[in-house]
């Protein structure tokens, strides 16, 4: 007379608890060595054991936990797959979304480049204004407008209002700057024309060039001269 494999049914008697653990093991793919398996299975009420009308009862019992057993592993196999396609598809949306935003930038900073070309190609050259005797400060704001980027003119109408108030004709006694950009030594504005000292479409035009040459704009020329109160 033999006793029931773990690998089959699990049964016990009516006042007796079947061994499931054995069971259920097998259902999640955790085996034991034999002898363990054996040793359970030794410990196992025989089938024979249990009346004979009551062993049907007895295997359909064992089978349904077996069953719930089995259903149990796959579900955890399921949520774990499901899992996986979420952190997968997670992982593909943030690499899309810094395309994205890498793409847009890009475009951004294109538009933004061509804005400025146009707006330097929109300047007007110093040699292309009539010289006058003398100018008003509106009349010289007026120039450096037409001259100067639009969207570098405020930095630089700062850096002329602190050095000058914008007036072509201002020196420093003590240093000698001289003009709108307080350059020294004042002759450097004869790289940009010889009427330096009463033209302010010159002194803008060298001034412009100097902050363009050592800061890249007038935007980073006024950035240093905020940091230091000078340029």
């Amino acid at each position: 007379m033999s006793r029931i494999s773990v690998r089959g049914f699990a049964v016990a008697s009516a006042t007796a608890v079947t061994t499931v653990g054995a069971v259920v093991g097998v259902a999640s793919g955790n085996t034991q060595p034999s002898n363990d398996l054996e040793a359970t299975a030794a410990g196992t009420t025989l089938l024979t054991d249990i009346p004979v009308g009551e062993q049907a009862q007895v295997q359909t019992a064992s089978l349904t936990q077996q069953a719930d057993a089995q259903a149990a592993a796959a579900d955890t196999a399921a949520k774990k797959s499901a899992e996986e396609a979420a952190r997968l598809q997670a992982a593909k949306d943030a690499k899309a979304k810094k395309e994205a935003a890498e793409e847009k930038a890009e475009r951004e900073r294109e538009a933004k480049e061509a804005e400025q070309a146009a707006s330097r190609s929109a300047a007007r050259d110093a040699s292309t204004f009539s010289v006058q005797s003398s100018y008003t400060v509106e009349q010289v704001k007026a120039i450096a407008r037409q001259m100067v980027p639009a969207d570098q003119f405020q930095c630089f109408s700062n850096i002329v209002n602190h050095e000058s108030t914008w007036n072509y004709r201002a020196e420093n006694p003590s240093s000698g700057a001289y003009g709108l950009v307080q350059a020294l030594p004042a002759s450097k504005m004869a790289s940009a024309g010889a009427d330096w000292r009463t033209n302010p479409a010159t002194q803008i035009k060298w001034g412009l060039n100097y902050m363009d040459s050592r800061y890249g704009s007038p935007c980073g020329a006024w950035s240093f001269w905020q940091a230091n109160n000078w340029y």
